[in-house]
């Protein structure tokens, strides 16, 4: 039920936009685009992140505005820049009129509501397999990262200092301690009117307008980060630490989809993370190389089709 709800396009305002149109199970469940495109061609402020290993996160979104997978998988429906629905109840009703849904929903044995609506949803994208990459298999098989890919995961732990945000920690590791950070990425958009962009925020927020709906329409709401949910100033641009399982595969990167390339990846996390420790990580090119092999062994070979295969999602790219 999950799967076909996940690829159906109906579920948008326009028809022509399912949630498998931005997690594209053919591209690792991403749109390896800059932003996403929702209903009507609409252009959005966020990348979308992959959905492999969805049942590790503790938060979901950049802001980290949902802590239940259950009501962060409802949010896009109604979204005007993402599915455009009323509602998540008038994409109930689009299921239940639907008479290829029928099977479904007599085998669920009960009225089919936005709960299990979300269930399904949620069910489907827990039951994603893990990628199993090569570092995956290095804990039993020492041999399956070279030397350079093996100097690459010191540094990572050393030098680089890359595992203190993203933690290797967990059955599979998550590479992310799920936590919020400054990168320092995309913040000029709201430099200079943050006063006014707050003010924006407050109103809104004092109509009840929901946070997703003035993250995706706003730029400068946008890129206020977990302070657009939590009002903290400690969180003014910062955003969730994203995993690297499978990052080579899941271009481009950050939250705007601004850095195009892994490597310009390394380069801008060094760079600002020597900013916030006060003192320069000084790697060499021959390190780079060695971290970035070690961050290419986090992710399946790009032909690597198991995901998709065995998602049983179809390709949703436009």
């Amino acid at each position: 039920m999950g799967r076909k709800l996940f690829a159906d396009p109906q579920l948008s305002l326009d028809g022509q936009v399912s949630c498998a149109t931005c997690h594209d199970a053919g591209r690792f469940f991403t749109d390896r685009r800059t932003t996403s495109i929702g209903v009507h061609r609409r252009g959005g402020t966020r990348n979308s992140p992959s959905l492999l290993d969805v049942g590790a996160m503790r938060s979901f979104f950049w802001d980290g505005r949902e802590t239940r997978l259950e009501d962060a998988v409802l949010q896009p429906l109604s979204n005007p820049a993402e599915m455009g629905l009323t509602s998540a109840q008038a994409a109930v009703a689009k299921i239940t009129a639907d008479p290829s849904y029928a099977p479904l929903l007599e085998r669920l044995r009960g009225d089919f509501d936005e709960g299990a609506l979300a269930d399904a949803l949620s069910g489907y994208l827990r039951s994603l397999p893990p990628v199993r990459s090569r570092y995956d298999l290095h804990a039993t098989n020492t041999t399956m990262l070279s030397p350079d890919e093996r100097d690459g995961l010191a540094l990572f732990q050393g030098k680089a200092a890359c595992s203190e945000c993203h933690r290797i920690e967990g059955q599979p590791a998550s590479f992310t301690d799920h936590r919020f950070h400054h990168a320092g990425i995309g913040f000029e958009r709201a430099a200079g009117a943050v006063a006014q962009t707050m003010t924006k925020l407050t109103t809104a927020r004092a109509r009840k307008t929901p946070i997703g709906e003035l993250i995706l329409a706003d730029p400068q709401i946008a890129e206020l980060g977990r302070f657009a949910v939590t009002q903290r100033p400690e969180d003014l641009g910062a955003f969730r630490t994203p995993t690297l399982r499978n990052i080579a595969n899941t271009a481009p990167y950050m939250h705007d989809g601004s850095i195009a390339t892994l490597q310009e990846a390394i380069e801008r996390e060094i760079y600002y993370r020597s900013l916030a420790r006060g003192r320069p990580i000084s790697l060499t090119v021959t390190e780079q190389r060695q971290l970035l092999a070690f961050l290419q062994a986090l992710s399946a070979p790009a032909d690597d089709t198991g995901p998709a295969a065995h998602a049983g999602a179809e390709s949703a790219a436009p």
